[in-house]
């Protein structure tokens, strides 16, 4: 193995990770010789992770070391062919992660017990959070001792949600469709619409 102090590669190729890391779809524009030492870097990344959680990963997919991927048994994250997970990310599962879907860095994805489905082609910008659960507010209890409910959350094909665009669990989101930057989403959306605001709502069709 080379001495890194020797490689007159290395400090470049470490930023160049962190940059891949918080804009991953430059993974896929890289040259050859760049991209035999990224791919490697990948290949080990991700069998590290689907040995540790219970995490498969499917195809030629970009997860950044700096992104949280958590699985346990019963909570399982499936990431489909050419999809990408950018840095300071936390997914926790059950989570179908369909193919070309790209999540950028700072996303928050807490599946519940019914999980979040998102389809193929999606694409969530940063800082958006989709909670696939809820507490109860009854008056007769402390918060902290709330029960919880889940329903799941699904994002069907082409979905677009801007940036710190919050999922609330038990919507649906038709394919095709874009939420605004900063909405929050407590309501299915139909498919081919454009919606924004807190709560969202129908601005105009696609």
């Amino acid at each position: 193995m080379a001495d890194n102090n020797l490689d007159p590669h290395h400090k470049y190729r470490e930023q160049h990770k962190k940059r891949l890391s918080y804009m991953p779809w430059l993974y896929w524009k890289l040259k050859p010789n760049q991209k035999q030492w990224a791919q490697k870097w990948q290949n080990e990344y991700q069998e590290y992770l689907q040995d540790m959680e219970m995490v498969e990963i499917k195809g030629d997919c970009f997860i950044s070391p700096l992104a949280n991927l958590f699985a346990e048994p019963g909570r399982k994250i499936i990431i489909e062919e050419g999809s990408f997970i950018a840095a300071d990310c936390v997914l926790h599962g059950p989570i179908l992660i369909g193919k070309q879907v790209s999540i950028n860095h700072h996303c928050t994805l807490e599946a519940g017990n019914q999980g979040i489905v998102i389809k193929d082609y999606c694409r969530l910008a940063a800082y958006c959070h989709l909670y696939s659960f809820n507490h109860g507010f009854e008056n007769d209890r402390l918060i902290k001792d709330q029960p919880t409910t889940s329903q799941g959350i699904i994002l069907e094909k082409d979905v677009w949600l801007g940036a710190h665009v919050g999922v609330v669990d038990g919507v649906k989101i038709g394919s095709g469709s874009i939420v605004g930057m900063q909405s929050v989403v407590t309501k299915n959306i139909d498919s081919n619409i454009v919606v924004a605001g807190n709560p969202a709502k129908k601005i105009k069709e696609r």
